[in-house]
């Protein structure tokens, strides 16, 4: 593959430094929008002020995160046009159709009832204000879907049919584009990702507080909460990423096959654990495997045919006309095992604490509590060993918080990385959907501008976070816990912004 800085070559990246960068604050604000709307349900239906100032806490950092999330994203729509332009012409009237509703429904939909939810605390009724909140939890899932939907047809396009004369894909079909099973297994992977990370996310900052003994309350139910979000949805992940293997496996062969490093077909396939190809021979040099699994993971059957890179390649070309069809192996090899690795390590951590946790309560052993508190310490057998164990889990607790975020970017560029050099697989090549009329200076110029602007958007974003988490749930006031039985029943009042 050629690596000169040509225009296609920093459009490409461009486009992942963004992408990526997004896509950070995707699943975590469709999780905590989700988590948030749960831990308010609990306080409406017990009225305990600890799932009132939980809510409060988690509710300011999912919209410092959403608004975020919004000021990336909109950037991504830009560069359809500033550096794809010939993708946009080619794709635009099936692209564009479920990006449309991500905007005009679920955007509108969602920016609406967050409206509604940060300005209502003292104007609304509780359970009006609660339905709000589900409502914006409701309205990220859709836009997601629609996201993925259009995501899902570059992977695997349908519902179609091609223009010869006018140059372009015509949309014929928008129902199958939006329920073929590309989508609802990337819908289901994405969400169950999502909640793996909203938990993690959750645990990472319960134990910070709790390692310094403070909002112990609030934070044990933060903990408990995010520790079962973890399991179940790295539970999901497992399960969504196994169907999401073997749809790819049948839509896109090349792309399983370079998550393998598997250069030549071969019954009972095994899956590399570790392997360094030879790209010139077409082999791998050193490789570490177990016998049949990638023939399981493809077919649930260990003694199946997977084909290879090479094979694969071959049955490329004599479809498609001369070329490489490979995508960059080390890439999307180790972008493979570094999304799996990170997301089951959450997972793993997750099951440790929730049974560490299960019936006492593992704190420092110098805490002191309040009355209305008891002293859980796990009983170790050495009194000297328990404090640094208990230690050491509130630290890895803490280093949790980022593993599924790293999961998250590594799957998504081994998602769009694999399926190269397509655009739109088996339809548009990505060399024919770069903006032939920009230069390599132009991508220069605004690549430099967008990624300086990010490394900006990312210090203000982290010294946000840091700074609400630092502070922690807030103390409540009489207003909090006094909202009004019908709307409009304090119009007497000033309208309090509550964040």
């Amino acid at each position: 593959m050629n690596l000169a800085l040509a225009p296609e070559t920093l459009a490409r990246w461009q486009f992942g430094i963004t992408i990526v960068y997004h896509f950070l604050f995707v699943p975590l604000t469709i999780s905590l929008a989700a988590l948030t709307a749960g831990l308010q349900t609990a306080w409406v239906r017990t009225e305990k002020e600890k799932y009132l100032r939980a809510t409060k806490f988690w509710g300011k950092l999912f919209l410092i995160n959403i608004a975020m999330g919004v000021v990336t994203g909109i950037v991504q729509e830009f560069q359809f046009g500033m550096n794809w332009s010939d993708y946009s012409r080619f794709v635009g009237d099936i692209f564009g159709a479920p990006l449309a509703f991500e905007a005009l429904l679920a955007f509108f939909f969602e920016s609406t009832f967050i409206g509604l939810w940060i300005f209502g605390w003292d104007k609304l009724p509780k359970k009006i204000h609660l339905a709000c909140i589900w409502m914006v939890s409701i309205g990220s899932i859709l836009s997601a879907y629609f996201i993925l939907a259009a995501n899902s047809w570059m992977q695997h396009p349908v519902g179609y049919r091609l223009n010869k004369t006018r140059g372009r894909a015509e949309l014929t079909d928008f129902w199958r584009v939006l329920s073929q099973n590309t989508v609802l297994v990337q819908v289901f992977h994405t969400l169950a990702a999502a909640l793996l990370t909203g938990g993690a996310f959750m645990v990472g900052i319960a134990a910070f507080h709790l390692l310094r003994e403070k909002h112990i309350a609030v934070m044990k139910t933060s903990l408990r909460l995010g520790l079962v979000s973890v399991i179940i949805g790295g539970l999901l992940t497992a399960i969504s990423g196994d169907r999401l293997g073997k749809v790819m496996f049948d839509q896109q062969p090349m792309k399983m096959a370079a998550a393998e490093a598997l250069w030549n077909g071969q019954y009972s396939a095994p899956f590399s654990i570790f392997a360094y190809g030879d790209v010139s021979r077409g082999r791998n040099t050193v490789e570490l495997s177990i016998p049949g699994l990638l023939s399981f993971l493809a077919h649930d059957n260990f003694h199946s045919y997977v084909p290879g890179i090479t094979d694969t390649n071959r049955a490329s070309q004599q479809k498609f006309g001369p070329g490489d069809y490979r995508p960059i192996i080390p890439v999307t090899f180790w972008a493979f095992r570094w999304m799996i690795g990170f997301g089951m390590a959450s997972f793993v951590i997750g099951l440790v604490g929730l049974w560490l946790t299960r019936k006492k309560f593992m704190l420092p052993q110098h805490l002191r509590v309040g009355e209305d508190e008891m002293p859980h310490l796990v009983p170790f057998k050495s009194k000297a060993l328990a404090p640094r164990l208990i230690t050491w889990f509130w630290w890895i607790a803490i280093l949790t918080l980022v593993f599924p975020l790293i999961a998250n970017s590594w799957g998504w560029i081994f998602t769009e990385m694999g399926r190269q050099p397509w655009a739109v697989f088996g339809v548009l090549q990505t060399r024919h959907a770069v903006s032939p009329s920009v230069s390599q200076g132009e991508v220069i110029t605004s690549m430099t501008v967008f990624t300086l602007l990010y490394a900006i958007l990312a210090v203000i974003e982290v010294k946000l976070l840091v700074k609400y988490i630092k502070i922690g749930p807030p103390e409540l006031t009489e207003s909090d816990l006094h909202t009004p039985t019908k709307i409009g029943g304090d119009a007497d009042k000033p309208m309090a912004f509550s964040y």
